[in-house]
């Protein structure tokens, strides 16, 4: 399998197996005009298999979702061909308008403009509730 370098732009890595297309639809990798590698399964001798999604443009990613999805990735920044930057990502302890309230009762189901934020309550296992109305998120 052949997988060009990329010469500006980001790659994420350290996903875990199985996680990367969500990572893909959630950052709305599909909508970009540029070219996208996400490559599945990949021998790692951290993780036995990871995945690692490749962007090659230098555009802007929500750390948040990151974070959310699969804290522990590692987010490669690469400027002419060489890594420039390397941050790895935690929990977040807010997330606003990445995942939205399942409660009809809440008030982001009757507010449209209202976002929808959620805390980190429980970092151990990984438990994020709505800030108005406390429902845990799924």
């Amino acid at each position: 399998m052949n997988i060009d370098a990329i010469s500006n732009g980001i790659v994420i890595d350290h996903i875990t197996a199985g996680r990367g297309m969500k990572l893909y639809e959630l950052l709305g990798l599909g909508d970009l005009d540029c070219s996208v590698a996400i490559i599945k399964n990949v021998h790692s001798n951290k993780l036995g298999k990871k995945d690692i999604i490749k962007i090659d443009a230098d555009i802007p990613v929500k750390l948040d979702v990151i974070g959310y999805v699969d804290p522990g990735v590692s987010i490669n920044l690469i400027r002419d061909g060489k890594l420039v930057e390397k941050k790895s990502i935690g929990m977040p302890e807010t997330l606003i308008n990445v995942i939205f309230c399942k409660n009809p009762r809440c008030i982001t189901s009757t507010e449209q403009e209202l976002n929808h934020v959620f805390r980190l309550t429980d970092r151990q296992n990984k438990i994020y509730r709505c800030m108005y109305c406390e429902t845990k998120a799924n």
